[in-house]
């Protein structure tokens, strides 16, 4: 994947945490800190909204769909009856 260089501007407070995390050798650059927390917060984002949508799911519904679907094959037990 390409990269793009953007401009962005920190507060000093945070510059400075990131530098010293770059000194004790956490990240190699400013710029790859930067670029993973960007990344974790893009994928956090992500997450939640799998989440939220599946929090939209009705368990009763997907589970009467899955086992119509399940037993689309064979032939239905209460017709047997």
């Amino acid at each position: 994947m390409g990269k793009a260089k953007v401009a962005i501007t920190l507060d000093v407070a945070s510059v400075q945490r990131i530098d010293q995390l770059v000194k004790n050798r956490v990240f190699r650059s400013r710029s790859r800190a930067i670029q993973e927390a960007v990344r974790e917060k893009l994928e956090r984002i992500d997450r939640n909204r799998l989440a939220r949508e599946c929090a939209k799911l009705d368990p009763a519904f997907e589970k009467a769909m899955a086992e119509a679907f399940m037993g689309k094959d064979k032939p239905d037990s209460n017709a047997l009856r």
